[in-house]
């Protein structure tokens, strides 16, 4: 028989260090409590994407939902600011699952790296030398040089982002592949990326380390002069996002493909 959730009333409050997201922190404490984080239902993270997706790092291993509202200066993955009715909006709220993705990075002196990316994963040349990669799916070489700025491996919840910026596609939440999209590439010159299955393995060997040097980045977690980077899903992780009725993740991703 069906469940229903536990009407949430115990709120964990969280906010950049912005000071309008400060203001909001304490005002919402004065008006709803403030519950430890061992014994919140869900967590109000206060501020923009940057800080949600540093909130959802800090919750990689819990199970606590999180409810965000902006007060910075982006707000994608966030909900409108009001102090009103916060109780009955968070539960009502339609809720979104995601999953990140795992990088190893070997760097220069073959020293193994690991980061969780929930946007995404993406190798940027250091220097003014353009990049040289080489790209493996599931152990096959596909792509044998791409000579770039860079490349990147987006999660559908993080295809809106870097990876939008990128030329990448918009993903739906529910698609179940991942975008590997090149940076600025120069040959091969219409090479445009690839839709992967989301159990595909990918790894980059980084050609002529010495000479074009190349960075991994992990969303804010970054690796210097790497050799090698592998990257794959984990599906044994799922972060939970909790969004106003009507106002999905979903939603948004579809109608930002119809932006204009």
């Amino acid at each position: 028989m069906f469940k229903p959730e536990p009407f949430v009333t115990r709120l964990a409050f969280t906010a950049s260090d912005r000071p309008e997201a400060q203001e909001a922190c304490a005002a919402l404490i004065a008006r709803y409590g403030q519950a430890s984080p061992a014994d919140a239902q869900a967590i109000v993270a206060l501020g923009g994407d940057g800080f949600m997706l540093e909130t959802l790092h800090e919750n990689l291993t819990g199970d606590r939902p999180i409810y965000g509202m902006n007060r910075g200066s982006v707000g994608f993955l966030m909900n409108e600011y009001s102090e009103d009715a916060l109780l009955e909006r968070i539960n009502a709220a339609e809720r979104a699952v995601i999953h990140p993705l795992q990088m190893v990075a070997i760097d220069a002196h073959h020293r193994e790296h690991r980061a969780v990316a929930i946007n995404e994963v993406s190798l940027l040349r250091q220097t003014r030398q353009t990049a040289k990669l080489r790209i493996s799916i599931d152990g096959k070489v596909r792509l044998g040089e791409l000579s770039c700025d860079g490349a990147l491996v987006s999660t559908p919840a993080g295809s809106t982002a870097y990876n939008l910026s990128a030329h990448g596609p918009i993903i739906p939440l529910d698609a179940r592949v991942l975008a590997l999209t090149p940076i600025s590439a120069f040959r091969p010159r219409r090479w445009r990326g690839a839709l992967l299955a989301h159990t595909a393995r990918v790894k980059f060997e980084i050609m002529e380390a010495d000479k074009r040097p190349v960075s991994a980045v992990a969303d804010n977690f970054e690796v210097r002069d790497v050799l090698e980077v592998h990257i794959a899903e984990d599906r044994d992780v799922a972060l939970h996002m909790l969004f106003d009725a009507g106002r999905s993740l979903e939603e948004r991703v579809l109608a930002e493909q119809f932006s204009v």
